[in-house]
């Protein structure tokens, strides 16, 4: 294991220095990626439907992942008796260039990143944004081998056009399942009310889409769910930060009651590194105008951190 940074003789405190994800070291020159995971802002947030402001979120995510970034030669977990992140190189991007009101050219900017880090041999973990920039995400994998899409969210973003707009947040999944390189969708967490109709839904099955509920979810188990995404797979992870309960994740433009617990993302993220390898991650919809406590950023950083711990530790012990 790595010495502690306290060793070093700098206690680097979360107030001190530039806000990169987890304090990693910036690289502004994406043909110089040389990481494990590389982390690619994405604020874009045109995409939206009603409560704009997502295009803060990765700022956001970023301040706060100070706070679980410094001393530690990664993270100890006593419960697992694992230190996770030990050893694992993460880099930060910065983001893509938005260009205001259009979107071809914002989606175009993220893909671009996204294919570098692709090309580097890193795993992408992309901030947003609104869900329309996962998108631009999954177009950037049209070279690599196939993916298995699992979608944690509180609604299903299958509208396949809606009054011309065919790229907003409302669409991501219906985009991606019409990807040849994409399998398969499982999307866990949908309730309530949303802007997909019943023949969304329909139509979802019928590409291939397993849907469950929050509490279809509790009453299976995340063991028994885990069951139902096909085994030794490539997955993407698409995590909507509505996804989870707005009592621990107000900052969001489209909260929905009923939703997940920390740990019941954090559980079935685990459950996926196990089941196969997650090879690209974003994390969407983080508004913080919304939330001046700035809880739903920690989450987001929170859950993005000890599940990349998850993802490079399965990884790690699958590769010997």
């Amino acid at each position: 294991m790595s010495a502690h940074g306290y060793e070093k003789g700098r206690l680097n405190l979360p107030f001190v220095g530039i806000s990169t994800f987890a304090k990693s070291p910036y690289v502004e020159d994406w043909s110089r990626i040389d990481a494990d995971v590389a982390i690619l802002g994405a604020p874009y947030d045109f995409g939206t439907q009603w409560r704009a402001g997502a295009r803060f979120g990765p700022r956001s995510i970023r301040e706060a992942s100070t706070l679980f970034s410094f001393g530690h030669a990664g993270a100890y977990d006593h419960e697992d008796d694992v230190t996770y992140l030990d050893g694992v190189r993460i880099v930060d991007i910065g983001d893509a260039d938005i260009v205001h009101t259009d979107t071809i050219a914002s989606h175009a900017a993220i893909e671009t990143g996204v294919r570098a880090i692709l090309a580097s041999g890193a795993m992408p973990v992309v901030l947003g944004g609104d869900h329309s920039v996962n998108i631009p995400c999954i177009a950037a994998f049209e070279d690599q081998e196939p993916i298995h899409l699992v979608q944690l969210d509180a609604h299903l973003d299958f509208v396949d056009e809606r009054h011309g707009v065919r790229f907003g947040h409302g669409s991501p999944m219906r985009r991606a399942a019409e990807r040849p390189w994409v399998t398969g969708l499982t999307q866990l967490g949908i309730r309530n009310v949303s802007s997909t109709a019943k023949e969304g839904y329909e139509a979802a099955r019928a590409m291939g889409s397993d849907i469950l509920s929050v509490r279809q979810i509790r009453k299976l188990g995340v063991d028994a769910v885990a069951e139902r995404i096909p085994a030794g797979k490539r997955y993407y992870l698409s995590i909507d930060i509505d996804g989870f309960d707005p009592s621990i994740a107000p900052g969001t433009g489209t909260p929905s009651h009923g939703g997940f617990t920390y740990y019941e993302g954090l559980e079935l993220i685990a459950a996926l590194a196990r089941r196969g390898k997650v090879v690209g991650i974003d994390l969407v919809e983080v508004a913080p105008d919304y939330d001046h406590s700035g809880s739903t950023a920690i989450l987001a950083a929170q859950l993005l951190l000890n599940g990349i711990g998850r993802v490079c530790h399965q990884r790690k012990a699958r590769d010997g």
